[in-house]
């Protein structure tokens, strides 16, 4: 692996597990076992750092876009979300840090906002899909306030787990299962029957 991709993949093991205030440049020099000079020449500073790892994350969260097209059932969607809650797991830090990543290193906000706003726009197609197939019955007000809830769990879910004990070991299933939940009363009844079942699976 070249020095730069191992300062990525160190810098992401080290801001996921302490989180990107904690972590110095030189912590991730030591870590890997190089001299400050040397991850001076492929990176010129943290935020440099931070900007490539928030790259990776858009492009970690582009197969969920992709996803949005093929989503005509809620099993389909709930395959869909557990990819993306696998992905928001692997770079955790850039949604539980967004608050300092924001205001310690401004220039990293857009980034982030247009990450976010992706997200949304694509879970806004997903329902409107589901809407237009039968499986949701809502008016258009209705699925935008879902879509935005929806958005709220996904950006929320890695801090929330720390704070609720039974969610601590929760697994990506679990998460995009109470996704699904929000979607409960507004779905037809031929679809209660697979959230009946992760019903069942998650909340035995």
């Amino acid at each position: 692996m070249k020095t730069r991709d191992r300062i990525l993949a160190q810098s992401l093991a080290l801001f996921n597990d302490e989180g990107a205030a904690a972590v110095s440049t030189n912590r991730i020099a030591a870590e890997l076992g190089i001299s400050p000079g040397n991850l001076y020449y492929h990176f010129k500073s943290k935020p440099q750092i931070l900007e490539a790892l928030l790259k990776r994350f858009d492009d970690a969260l582009a197969p969920f876009a992709d996803a949005a097209a093929s989503v005509h059932e809620l099993d389909d969607l709930w395959l869909a979300l557990h990819l993306l809650f696998e992905n928001l797991n692997a770079f955790r830090f850039a949604y539980r840090d967004a608050d300092y990543l924001m205001r310690e290193h401004p220039q990293l906000a857009p980034r982030l906002h247009r990450t976010s706003m992706a997200q949304l726009a694509t879970v806004r197609r997903i329902y409107a899909e589901l809407q237009r197939g039968g499986t949701m019955r809502a008016n258009e007000q209705e699925v935008e306030l879902l879509a935005l809830h929806t958005l709220l769990v996904v950006t929320c879910w890695q801090p929330f787990t720390r704070l609720v004990p039974e969610l601590r070991d929760a697994d990506s299933g679990r998460a995009a299962y109470h996704v699904l939940t929000l979607l409960g009363p507004y779905l037809a009844d031929e679809a209660r029957p697979y959230l009946v079942y992760l019903t069942h699976k998650y909340l035995k």
